[in-house]
């Protein structure tokens, strides 16, 4: 089996000294993955590090393709959002879909994030203790609200993926985000300005 992408970036990784889930380590990554032009998406959702789930958990990070029900009439949209679940809502769940930031704001957002974990291992145990009255009550996190998204479980156009807490910092600066009707610059634009 051929080595996955994930596992060749924690070993370039390894090599260059970078400890994980250290303030380096996030800037490691992100240096590393920026200058990506492209990223097969349908291969990252196959990689062994990621886990299938028929439905999202809360507090974990989560990679799916999705087709909105309001493509028509929504300024732009993700194709294939980042989240992490929020909370359970009608019809679907809640998430931060981290790609509506820009790098700086989403490396800051996200070390905020992990204050809300449930510990420091980052492993199977580890996920964000999230709700909306958080979100919406810790000053900390007002970088949250171009993230917010309500999602739709039946406009869930592929297996949803679960991203493990140890892998977490390492797909965070994937290029994967996918805008329609609107580039990633112009979105990012957007997103400030809301902040």
């Amino acid at each position: 089996m051929a080595v996955s992408y994930i596992d060749r970036l924690q070993s370039q990784a390894y090599k260059a000294g970078v400890e994980k889930n250290t303030e380096r380590s996030l800037s490691w990554f992100k240096r590393q993955l920026i200058g990506m032009k492209s990223f097969n998406r349908q291969n990252l959702l196959r990689d062994d590090n990621l886990k299938t789930r028929s439905r999202p958990l809360p507090g974990r990070m989560f990679m799916y393709f999705y087709d909105p029900k309001h493509k028509k009439t929504l300024p732009y949209y993700d194709r294939f959002p980042l989240i992490f679940m929020v909370e359970k809502a009608k019809g679907g769940f809640y998430g931060l879909n981290l790609h509506y930031l820009p790098h700086k704001q989403r490396a800051l957002f996200f070390d905020r994030l992990t204050d809300y974990s449930t510990n420091k291992k980052y492993d199977l145990s580890t996920r964000l203790r999230l709700s909306y009255n958080l979100l919406k009550g810790a000053s900390k996190l007002k970088m949250f609200g171009p993230c917010f998204k309500h999602y739709l479980s039946e406009h869930v156009r592929s297996q949803m993926v679960e991203v493990p807490a140890s892998e977490w910092e390492t797909v965070l600066f994937m290029p994967t985000e996918n805008f329609k009707k609107k580039n990633k610059n112009q979105v990012w634009s957007d997103s400030r300005k809301m902040i």
